[in-house]
């Protein structure tokens, strides 16, 4: 089944074409990398899928409800003196605004299945302006993860990033996508880091320039 069906999207910034013609569909349980140089088009895709950037024409068509998504965005956390400590920042995930209590019992087991998950026991409880991008991260991925999202949707997740760690947390989401059936579409420039051959790989130039197994992908570049 797809979860997400894109047709005929077009997208623009301050007048100028940003994406063109894009079509492809996407179906559960599916790991899909969109690759592309710099001012490719890979962020704004992704924006406009999530709903941050409005689309000049086309469809985005999402068969999955809302609450079963989360997205994890390319810079999630600016403001390093934000009075939050690692442990908040994770359960913001599963908040239920004017609801009380904000957390359930479930939720705190789901947060300690996280913390194992990403191995973050050490410093949860850790401001989360005191941590290292690495750790900072982590915690980000937690807060998109706490609430057991059917779909993932990541842009440029671990730029930036040591490779050791880069390698470890896509050892992660193979696994996630793998053993939870989770459906994953990331925006990458990583992809030799992804040990994956089912791995699927969209290009983009403006519109998509390949649409294909990872292994084929590489056989061209």
């Amino acid at each position: 089944m797809s979860v997400l069906e894109v047709k005929n999207l077009q997208t623009s910034y301050n007048g100028h074409i940003a994406l063109e013609n894009i079509n492809f569909s996407i179906e559960d349980g599916e790991y899909v990398c969109l690759v592309g140089e710099n001012g490719s088009g890979k962020s704004t895709l992704i924006k406009t899928i999530v709903g941050l950037h409005k689309k000049d024409s086309g469809e985005i068509i999402l068969n999955e409800k809302l609450e079963n998504v989360s997205y994890l965005a390319q810079n999630n956390l600016t403001d390093l003196d934000f009075p939050a400590t690692a442990k908040e920042i994770i359960m913001t995930g599963v908040q239920r605004h004017r609801v009380l209590p904000f957390y359930t019992k479930n939720n705190y087991k789901d947060f300690e299945y996280i913390c194992n998950l990403l191995k973050i026991k050490d410093f949860v409880n850790k401001r989360i302006g005191d941590l290292s991008g690495g750790q900072r991260q982590r915690i980000m991925l937690g807060r998109a993860l706490i609430r057991k999202p059917k779909m993932l949707i990541l842009d440029e997740p671990f730029s930036g990033l040591d490779v050791n760690i880069t390698t470890e947390l896509y050892e992660l989401l193979a696994k996630l996508n793998k053993e939870n059936k989770m459906t994953i579409i990331m925006a990458t420039h990583d992809l030799d880091e992804i040990k994956d051959n089912n791995v699927r790989v969209i290009e983009l130039l403006k519109t998509v320039k390949f649409d294909g197994n990872i292994t084929d992908w590489k056989g061209m570049n």
